[in-house]
């Protein structure tokens, strides 16, 4: 009796907890979505109300139009996607090689690989400047994509590494008696059976690129080629009183990234819950 009162008063915590914590999070979220509804007279009201008294889309159809929001839009899209993309392609062969393959000096590679994740982002702007400058790539997408791949290769190749290392090594033994290649192997294989990782690395390697600010500030100074965060920040800076414009473009912005994660949230469970495939 007394064992079951304890389950159930540690699940009512647990679950109050959950609430509360959910609630904190939530909180800011929702002020953003209902002032982003108001009219600018009813904005700073005291006190707050968590629903507006006078609903409007005006600070919608206004931010979307004003100083080319949707291109900046897809221009963000564009180097998120590029960026997610080549991220798993890289990091998942990288993460195989290591995890599968046998070559002199891997564990040290792997362990040089993962000082990239010790190293804090905005200490390498200046060192990535100058290299992006010598190539020839500033105020060009693909010096956002490179910078972004490098900037998340080594944590996805470590995490993808332990999922590939999670997948019984008797089925490419088998597929190898079969006459499969390695090649082969990854692509039907071991990439298919790990699709709670490649989920993980897609939702954290798009949310980064899609949320990048200094690099992306550093790099671009041609107007069309803007990201939405750069966009953003200025629309705050040059609209500062129309808080219900610049919440509407915030609230437009996080569209993507729950997109994204509603597309591979299955997935994505999975894979912060287990560390790869048992046999």
């Amino acid at each position: 009796m007394k064992k079951q009162t304890s389950q159930k008063l540690s699940r009512a915590t647990t679950y109050f907890l959950l609430t509360v914590g959910l609630i904190i999070v939530a909180l800011p979220f929702w002020y953003m979505l209902v002032t982003s509804l108001k009219p600018q007279s009813y904005i700073f009201e005291m006190p707050p109300k968590i629903w507006p008294t006078e609903i409007t889309l005006n600070n919608y159809l206004t931010a979307l139009r004003k100083d080319s929001f949707g291109l900046y839009f897809m221009n963000s899209l564009f180097v998120a996607i590029c960026s997610t993309l080549a991220t798993i392609f890289v990091s998942s062969m990288l993460a195989y090689a290591f995890a599968r393959l046998d070559f002199p000096g891997k564990e040290f590679l792997f362990y040089i690989l993962l000082l990239g994740m010790m190293i804090p982002p905005v200490m390498l702007i200046i060192p990535q400047f100058i290299i992006a400058k010598q190539l020839a790539i500033l105020d060009k997408f693909i010096g956002l994509i490179v910078v972004y791949i490098t900037m998340n290769l080594s944590g996805q190749t470590f995490l993808l590494r332990g999922f590939f290392e999670g997948i019984p090594k008797e089925i490419e033994e088998a597929a190898l008696i079969d006459g499969a290649s390695r090649w082969k192997i990854f692509w039907r294989i071991i990439f298919p059976l790990s699709k709670p990782g490649i989920a993980v690395v897609t939702i954290f390697t798009f949310l980064y690129s899609w949320d990048e600010f200094p690099w992306a500030h550093v790099a671009m100074k041609e107007t069309t080629k803007r990201t939405l965060p750069i966009a953003i920040a200025l629309f705050q800076s040059q609209h500062l009183t129309e808080w219900g414009q610049v919440f509407a473009a915030s609230i437009v912005s996080l569209i993507p990234i729950v997109v994204v994660f509603i597309a591979f949230q299955r997935y994505f469970i999975q894979g912060i819950s287990t560390t790869g495939i048992k046999g």
